[in-house]
């Protein structure tokens, strides 16, 4: 399985503001010292040692994550992500999109997606939602859409009512998935295929009762390899903004520790963090790992354009 990247926000697109580039450019003037400039070689040696916060963007499209399996295309969640991934792939026959649930910023990709007007590819959309046929559409309804909008999509769409605590199996993927805590609700779903295991767990406010070893727990979460986990926030916003649907990097690393993940990619990030507040956020969920002695999880920033290969 591939796993790639195209939009990593919570909440709403944020991308990168004059004032934080110009801070960017700032912060490295005063790393670059005269023997940093003096050829060619050494101005890309400097570039390359440059804090990644600096040299590059965690990205500012919501969220949109791919998963490629031999032949099979599966995409989850459809934010603005959505759009750069049609910019960049070929048109396949065949989509599977997964999405976690219905709010603006999961949904809003497909409209200016590429692909969605290829009438020759036909998508399989799967949600937990009996009404998201009707969902789906309405963002692209007068006066939120032009009406030639819905008029150009292709019209081989259908839609997967999803039952929890089933699995499922999408060209050879084992599919399985879990309600979350979230306001109007979320999904995570499992993917598993030669013998490794993924989760996608956007949008959860995670508390001690997902802690308990359940058979839905087992199917979702036990033994991933990897796991792609709403940390939105810090600890100190997670008791100020209290059901509103989000967690924070230690209550995520205690929830891998329990279900036995190996590997834990941030996701979801505040828009309002810009790339050095979640660079310190990175930093702190290793301390913290170290702290509770699990530096074996391994962690990361989940940013746009990153691949995993398992």
């Amino acid at each position: 399985m591939v796993i790639h990247f195209w939009g990593v926000r919570g909440s709403l697109p944020t991308p990168l503001t004059p004032q934080q580039v110009q801070s960017k450019i700032m912060a490295v003037i005063q790393r670059a010292s005269p023997e940093d400039l003096v050829s060619p070689e050494a101005r890309s040696k400097f570039i390359a040692n440059l804090p990644s916060w600096i040299y590059g963007t965690t990205g500012g499209n919501t969220a949109c994550v791919e998963l490629l399996h031999n032949d099979t295309h599966i995409i989850l969640d459809a934010g603005t992500g959505l759009r750069v991934l049609g910019k960049n792939r070929k048109c396949p026959e065949k989509y599977h999109l997964f999405l976690s649930h219905f709010h603006w910023d999961h949904i809003q990709g497909f409209p200016f997606f590429d692909h969605a007007f290829n009438s020759t590819v036909k998508f399989e959309i799967y949600s937990h939602y009996e009404d998201s046929k009707k969902y789906f559409w309405d963002q692209v309804i007068e006066p939120y859409s032009p009406p030639s909008v819905a008029m150009a999509f292709t019209k081989n769409i259908n839609f997967n009512l999803l039952e929890q605590n089933k699995e499922y199996n999408i060209e050879g993927i084992k599919v399985n998935s879990q309600e979350m805590r979230h306001p109007g609700k979320s999904y995570s779903y499992s993917f598993e295929a030669d013998g490794k295991k993924f989760v996608y767990a956007t949008d959860v406010e995670l508390k001690s009762t997902d802690y308990k070893n359940t058979n839905e727990g087992k199917q979702v979460f036990q033994n991933a390899d990897v796991i792609v986990i709403d940390s939105q926030y810090t600890v100190e916003e997670v008791y100020r903004k209290e059901n509103w649907g989000h967690s924070a990097f230690c209550y995520v690393i205690d929830f891998a520790v329990y279900w036995n993940i190996k590997k834990i990619y941030l996701f979801h990030h505040e828009p309002t963090y810009d790339d050095k507040k979640l660079n310190s956020i990175l930093q702190a969920a290793r301390w913290y790992a170290q702290f509770i002695n699990h530096s074996d999880i391994e962690i990361y920033l989940a940013k746009e354009d990153m691949e995993i290969t398992l």
